[in-house]
């Protein structure tokens, strides 16, 4: 346990001691959020349960894709 304190306490007395550091990491960790955000408006809009609102669509889904074979017939 011991070992795992001196790391611990390493880079919380590296991270406390820093100035410059601190304001850079708000500044990575603003721009994900920002970008998370924007991605998931504009690019994951549409998920499983939009585009099938019931759930035996989905299953129905589920079911054909899963037996597909290689070349993209479907099994009978």
């Amino acid at each position: 346990m011991n070992f795992f304190q001196k790391i611990f306490n390493l880079y919380y007395e590296g991270f406390r001691n820093m100035q410059l550091g601190k304001t850079l990491w708000k500044i990575i960790i603003l721009k994900l959020i920002v970008l998370y955000g924007v991605l998931k408006l504009f690019v994951f809009d549409e998920n499983f349960k939009t585009l099938y609102p019931h759930k035996e669509q989905r299953s129905e889904f589920v079911l054909k894709n899963l037996t597909k074979e290689a070349n993209g017939s479907i099994k009978r």
